[in-house]
């Protein structure tokens, strides 16, 4: 079994701060947005096969990095890496666009409603606040077409799995 990327954080923080610039207009009307978003704690394949799918889907990658007391909330404990160090890992991937931190307040959906995505890539196991996002969206005059990523060998490729491995 392969090891784990060691990321160099110092790097990734420069990434985050400073992020290189983009050739698409993100405001031009005819460039398709698409949203992801996750926790991204320990990044193995099946988060690359995701993102990379996403992307698949239109010009410019958004990716939402789940804030460390909603990890706390939906998963009952807090992620090995805080919000801000998995937000400059995945900035650094060349195939995103901008990766943001999700909202803190009780509004999930203000970020995405900011956005205006006309994709939403949810990962194959993603169930938390989904059931109803496309009616609550369409509420805020948010009309994206909803998609699910296929799972990519999940029993080899999940967190909580990699997690146990390396306790």
């Amino acid at each position: 079994m392969k090891t784990a990327k060691k990321f160099n954080f110092t790097k990734l923080f420069k990434a985050a701060s400073n992020p290189k610039q983009k050739s698409i207009n993100e405001f031009d009307d005819s460039v398709k947005k698409v949203l992801a978003f996750g926790t991204f704690d320990i990044f193995h394949p099946g988060h690359e096969f995701y993102l990379k799918k996403a992307k698949s889907l239109g010009d410019m990658l958004y990716v939402i990095i789940s804030r460390d007391e909603t990890v706390k909330k939906v998963k009952g404990q807090f992620p090995d890496f805080d919000e801000k160090k998995r937000q400059a890992k995945i900035s650094y991937l060349n195939y995103v666009d901008k990766a943001i931190l999700g909202n803190n307040g009780e509004d999930k959906l203000k970020l995405i409603e900011d956005i205006n995505p006309d994709v939403i890539c949810l990962g194959y196991d993603q169930n938390f606040f989904t059931e109803s996002l496309k009616e609550e969206l369409e509420k805020r005059g948010v009309y994206p077409e909803i998609v699910r990523a296929e799972s990519f060998n999940p029993e080899e490729h999940k967190s909580s799995k990699l997690r146990m491995i390396n306790s």
